[in-house]
């Protein structure tokens, strides 16, 4: 009888064993699963992350844009973007780097083509008026001379500026409520100096502007002003932005904020200039670059366009003979590449014919450095 239960014991002991290492595998399949969603969570948080960096606001704090509108994530591509006009006909030196001297060259024989283009006078050509003046920042210490134009990594621009002219040791030391604090930077602006004091400037200094492809401007200023507003500027969205509605909504039962269409509508009335006196200086952040910075009436030694600065702000530093003292702020990969996608996005609900409107605003800019007439919106 013993006998029988031994053997009944032994019998079952193989069963007991594989249940137990059965058990076990299952664990080890579990702890696994358990592993790779904690991985494929990682991997989604950073692409997240990197997805919703806004690229129009390296120089300042990043947010995440909850009010913003993006395009649906498996459309968004990035696409290298280089006028034909300013593609260089030399050879490219090592790295893929343009061929600077050329590339500028071209650009300045460009600007003076279009500036004596006399269809274009009226587009092209503007008054070195006070408007003008206080859009130039001084640095008389290396004689150079920047005009501001809005949304193209300009506080960086202000941040060189400001090292140069001995304010901050370095650009670190900069904090960043004072980049547009004009009490505090320490950067004139050339409508400060007398008549005599301008001109010897305008003559004798090194003078430089950065443009950018402009209705890729025009949707950076309105994310940044209507949208995010990372400044804090209120008058932007409770005192523009309703004006704008009041003379420019057409569905009049739309009690959404400022839409884009409505910014686009508003920007290509001829008779816009009506409102923007009641903006006052507000407008520099859509105005275009010709009355900002009357190109065609300075002779600028420099332009540089945004699509290719990580090149050109070497470029301009050396040019001005100042890149042994300051270096430009580095730049994130890929933050000023042009972006087709995002701007057909934008302009998705936009008629043709305030498009067309709006590009016959802007069309000074596109000729005179070189920008493609975007056939893709117009037609």
């Amino acid at each position: 009888m013993n006998l029988g239960v031994s053997s009944c014991v032994f019998q079952e002991e193989p069963a007991v064993i594989w249940l137990s290492f059965d058990n076990m595998h299952h664990q080890w399949l579990l702890l696994a699963a358990c592993f790779w969603v904690i991985f494929m969570f990682m991997v989604a948080s950073k692409f997240i992350t990197l997805t919703f960096k806004d690229p129009d606001v390296y120089g300042a704090k990043q947010e995440f844009p909850f009010l913003t509108t993006l395009p649906e994530l498996e459309k968004m591509r990035e696409e290298r973007y280089l006028p034909k006009e300013l593609k260089p006909t030399g050879k490219v030196l090592s790295g893929n780097r343009l061929n600077q001297p050329m590339v500028h060259m071209e650009r300045l024989e460009l600007l003076k083509n279009v500036c004596r283009d006399a269809a274009l006078r009226n587009l092209s050509h503007t008054a070195v008026s006070k408007f003008v003046l206080d859009r130039i920042f001084v640095c008389d210490k290396h004689k150079i001379l920047f005009c501001q134009t809005p949304k193209v990594g300009n506080t960086q621009w202000k941040k060189v500026l400001i090292v140069l002219n001995g304010v901050f040791p370095s650009i670190e030391d900069i904090p960043e409520n004072v980049v547009h604090d004009h009490e505090k930077n320490g950067l004139p602006r050339l409508s400060s100096f007398s008549d005599s004091e301008i001109q010897k400037r305008l003559k004798s200094y090194f003078k430089f502007f950065i443009v950018r492809d402009p209705f890729e401007r025009l949707i950076s200023a309105f994310k940044d002003k209507f949208v995010h507003n990372p400044r804090f500027e209120p008058w932007y969205r409770h005192e523009i932005a309703p004006g704008i509605i009041r003379k420019y909504r057409r569905n009049r039962t739309e009690t959404r904020g400022l839409q884009f269409e409505d910014f686009v509508r508003y920007l290509g009335d001829p008779n816009h200039r009506w409102l923007d006196l009641q903006f006052g200086d507000h407008i520099i952040h859509w105005v275009t670059y010709v009355e900002l910075c009357a190109p065609c009436e300075i002779n600028y030694n420099v332009i540089g366009h945004h699509e290719t600065l990580e090149e050109d702000a070497p470029y301009i530093l050396k040019e001005a003979g100042i890149d042994h003292l300051v270096s430009y702020p580095t730049i994130p990969p890929g933050i000023t590449v042009y972006n087709k996608t995002k701007v057909e996005h934008y302009f998705l609900g936009v008629s043709k014919r305030d498009i067309r409107r709006l590009y016959a605003r802007f069309e000074g800019d596109f000729k005179l450095f070189g920008y493609q007439k975007p056939d893709f919106l117009l037609n």
